[in-house]
């Protein structure tokens, strides 16, 4: 079975990789990571702008959603250019509150999220949200439902610098129940996140072995970085029809399974890059650790590897969700 993108499709694709190309997103996640967030919202409204969240909104929302295989197809440029900010938190939110049995919080605050004008960061049986400090919406799934959380606590560091984390202060509205499909979502956004970013490493990595020179030739013409590259190649290209055929049926199961496929091949993708780059790759100020950073950060957030294999299988877990 093959799952292929249509010309619509494709554009908006080429198009958000166009746009993020030229938004020197380097510069931008280093601010964000030290909590200066200016030139990382001028790039989340640009994001919005192009309909982004608004794929996770009903109509009745001021959306066009909820469209998962357009969400995938955004989600994987936004994580090939490494865009900070709760990205998979504003999708799940939206999808959390749309289908409130009440519709009030969802008229009062969806239209906002379509829109970019307010982010969303969301709590799912976790103890820290994403960006609290900067998401006007602060959700937060408790065993009683859905809250609307009255604020945050300090941020705490985090593998992945700009991925920072806040605990949300407890109590707050109750909106009502908290709707499973919300984290399939959560899930397919981040496997796709993960797979732009596992592609970027390809990318930057293949760029770099050819450049780099040993005994008078490019490394890259060396045999055995030809087939870890080649590995890394067919671990993504075997995740992507797994992303976009959960996309189609958004099951639990299918979903679940191109997470922990799409995380693992963008690990694996991680792990070449850094022997590849040698030395450089373990910098800080090396472009490449950003994403080196979300490879592993992405692996574990909603839902780890064990998680994701057990709800495939329809098991209990033994080792926890551990979402961070």
């Amino acid at each position: 079975m093959r799952f292929l993108l249509d010309p619509e499709q494709r554009a908006f694709g080429d198009s958000l990789n166009a746009m993020l190309a030229v938004a020197d997103t380097p510069s931008v996640i280093r601010d964000w990571s030290r909590g200066e967030h200016a030139r990382g919202r001028a790039l989340w409204s640009r994001v919005a702008e192009a309909g982004v969240f608004a794929l996770a909104v009903p109509e009745a929302y001021e959306g066009m959603g909820p469209r998962p295989v357009e969400l995938a197809v955004a989600f994987i440029e936004l994580g090939r250019h490494a865009v900070p900010g709760p990205l998979v938190e504003t999708v799940a939110a939206a999808v959390l509150l749309a289908d409130l049995p009440d519709p009030g919080p969802a008229k009062r605050l969806l239209p906002a999220l379509a829109t970019g004008e307010a982010m969303a960061t969301l709590a799912w049986k976790a103890p820290y949200a994403l960006d609290g400090d900067v998401a006007g919406t602060r959700l937060a799934v408790t065993s009683q439902g859905l809250h609307l959380s009255p604020g945050h606590g300090p941020v705490r560091p985090s593998l992945d610098a700009a991925r920072r984390l806040t605990p949300l202060e407890p109590g707050g509205e109750l909106l009502g129940p908290a709707p499973a499909r919300a984290l399939a979502y959560a899930r397919l956004t981040t496997a796709a996140q993960a797979l732009g970013v596992g592609q970027a490493l390809l990318d930057k990595t293949v760029a770099h072995v050819l450049r780099r020179t040993q005994f008078g030739v490019s490394i890259g013409s060396f045999q055995a970085v030809k087939h870890r590259l080649a590995d890394v190649r067919i671990g993504l290209e075997f995740a992507r029809p797994l992303l976009f055929g959960a996309a189609l049926t958004m099951a639990p199961a299918d979903v679940a399974a191109a997470k922990v496929t799409a995380c693992e091949a963008a690990y694996a993708a991680a792990r070449t890059a850094l022997q590849l780059h040698g030395a450089i790759g373990y910098t800080a100020e090396y472009d490449l650790s950003l994403w080196l950073t979300k490879a592993r950060a992405l692996r574990t957030a909603w839902g780890d590897p064990d998680a994701c294999r057990a709800d495939v299988l329809g098991a209990p877990t033994l080792s926890g969700d551990r979402r961070w």
